[in-house]
């Protein structure tokens, strides 16, 4: 699809009308009106598109399916940070699978503990995408604590067995047919690649999908009950993302207890983290933790485990479509 922008020499009636169009269940599908397209392009893995949308400004999407938006990010951002960081006593070194948007690398890079941080993103073009066109994040990209590197998470964690990590953040593409990443939530991947290369007391977390009243039975129960298998104490934990017209998911995963109250996470926000956060605290933590009856029993009784031969998948693609009037 080429480059779209609204003509200002067009009268009224005349004028482009753009619309991003998202299909996230069949019989439902949610859309927004675009300012223009500012940039589409295609790597070897994925389609990129770069969107100035009116309700959320620039928005990212990958694959037909949106993956950050300006205006609501910090709150995914914060939510896949904060919580393992914050509840790890010291956390120095960070392996974050995917992320090549540079906005988890920004919020780690903002804890004063933090001296290395590996990005490790399967995408090159995606990473040069955003790192030309996502100012936002332009200092985490130069950050000499960040360390850029392109290949798969599984080969590279794989390749590094001598190092372990305080934290490893899986910050990875929705599972999607025939996608990159579906591979990355499997228990194998979780227990032969994961767990060990974390320190002790380390702690995992991952982006697990929508966790909507409906939509968290597509892999956000199975994300946590693969994890659940591994980790001995598990946290899934959620969040209303409005450019993703649903609740979305994360599971932090630890061989230790995850103790901290809502004034002790607080306390730690005000001593390890430079700046304020907009949208994570104490309190909107004990918030995302605490899920719906109606999710705590899908959760509770949730049999099915990930793995390769029985992989589950997000539904859905996006498109953009502009008529002249």
């Amino acid at each position: 699809m080429g480059d779209v922008s609204i003509s200002n020499g067009l009268t009224n009636s005349q004028r482009k009308s753009c619309w991003y169009e998202e299909e996230i269940e069949e019989n439902l599908r949610w859309c927004f009106a675009l300012k223009s397209i500012l940039h589409t392009g295609a790597s070897q893995y994925q389609d990129i598109q770069l969107l100035d949308t009116k309700p959320f400004g620039k928005a990212l999407v990958i694959d037909g399916k949106l993956q950050s938006a300006e205006i609501d990010e910090f709150i995914y951002h914060e939510s896949l940070v904060h919580p393992a960081l914050l509840n790890h006593p010291n956390p120095k070194t960070i392996f974050i699978m995917g992320g090549g948007e540079g906005s988890t690398a920004r919020e780690i890079l903002r804890h004063k503990t933090v001296e290395k941080v590996i990005m490790c993103d399967i995408d090159e073009e995606v990473v040069d995408f955003c790192k030309s066109h996502l100012l936002v994040n332009k200092d985490a990209f130069f950050d000499p604590r960040l360390e850029l590197i392109i290949n798969d998470a599984r080969a590279e964690l794989e390749r590094r067995e001598e190092e372990v990590y305080d934290v490893i953040i899986g910050d990875l593409a929705d599972p999607i047919e025939g996608g990159p990443c579906y591979q990355l939530y499997t228990k194998s991947f979780y227990e032969l690649v994961v767990k060990p290369r974390l320190s002790q007391g380390g702690i995992f977390v991952t982006q697990a999908g929508p966790a909507g009243i409906f939509s968290h039975t597509e892999v956000f129960s199975c994300i946590f009950n693969t994890l659940r298998q591994v980790f001995k104490y598990v946290v899934p934990y959620s969040a209303h993302i409005p450019s993703y017209a649903d609740t979305w998911g994360w599971v932090m995963a630890s061989d230790n207890a995850f103790t901290l109250n809502a004034d002790e996470l607080d306390q730690r926000i005000k001593q390890m983290i430079e700046g304020e956060n907009r949208y994570l605290d104490g309190k909107t933590f004990t918030s995302s933790s605490t899920l719906s009856k109606a999710v705590r029993k899908s959760l509770d009784n949730e049999t099915h485990v990930y793995t390769e031969g029985t992989a589950r998948f997000i539904y859905g693609h996006g498109s953009t479509a502009c008529k002249q009037h």
